[in-house]
């Protein structure tokens, strides 16, 4: 897997204190952006993160390339409504010999993985046999497997992303999505580290579970080693 933050909004961190500013400002934006220090920046963007004013930061957004991943876990990203996305498309890129994603706990049982890989190959003579049979590439990638690598750009807006961190950095979201979004979020937290300073699951961030139930243990474990 290849995750790159490969563009942000200039000054993402200025750029969400200046549209806090402006709401209670007679001056415009450019100027409160100018005028604003970097210590007034920081005080008031950690001030918008506590308090939980996420408007603001809709104004700033994020790029990742994403390289290594599964059609499972796309299948998932796209869920995630407030975003723009842009996939490698089957339709006009041969899958010819594609790679493919081998789920861990496939990887740990070797009679599991052998099987596994011996349908990736028959898959991988069925695409070429259809093709070989005049099916066109929008058809014959019917019979590919959801296990086939794919490639995607995704941007967010900086309050989609700590929603999308929230749900997919807990240790209940399936293995893969949950490597990418803490990937991410490592990228995220380095070009605007106030903005994630509190992202995560809500047992990290927040102290509690949002899963009820359901929970995975983890807060419980945050609550012991903090003792």
């Amino acid at each position: 897997m290849k995750v790159n933050l490969i563009w942000h909004t200039p000054e993402p961190q200025r750029v969400v204190a200046m549209a806090a500013r402006l709401c209670y400002s007679p001056v415009g934006a450019e100027q409160l952006a100018e005028s604003m220090s970097e210590e007034q920046v920081g005080r008031l963007v950690g001030k918008i993160v506590d308090l939980g004013h996420w408007s603001t930061l809709e104004h700033v957004s994020f790029t990742f390339a994403i390289e290594g991943i599964s059609r499972v876990l796309t299948h998932q990203l796209v869920r995630h409504r407030i975003a723009s996305y842009s996939q490698q498309s089957q339709r006009y890129v041969s899958e010819h010999d594609f790679e493919y994603i081998v789920p861990p706990s496939v990887a740990a049982n070797a009679e599991a993985e052998a099987r596994f890989r011996e349908l990736m190959a028959r898959i991988r003579d069925t695409y070429d046999e259809l093709i070989a049979l005049g099916v066109h590439r929008e058809d014959a990638r019917y019979c590919l497997a959801n296990a086939t690598e794919t490639k995607i750009v995704v941007t967010m807006n900086a309050r989609a992303l700590l929603n999308f961190f929230t749900l997919r950095c807990c240790e209940r979201a399936q293995w893969e999505i949950r490597q990418m979004a803490e990937e991410m979020l490592k990228q995220a937290r380095r070009a605007a580290p106030l903005l994630f300073k509190k992202a995560g699951p809500t047992c990290v961030a927040e102290g509690y579970c949002s899963e009820g139930p359901m929970t995975c243990g983890r807060l419980a474990k945050i609550k012991r080693n903090s003792q």
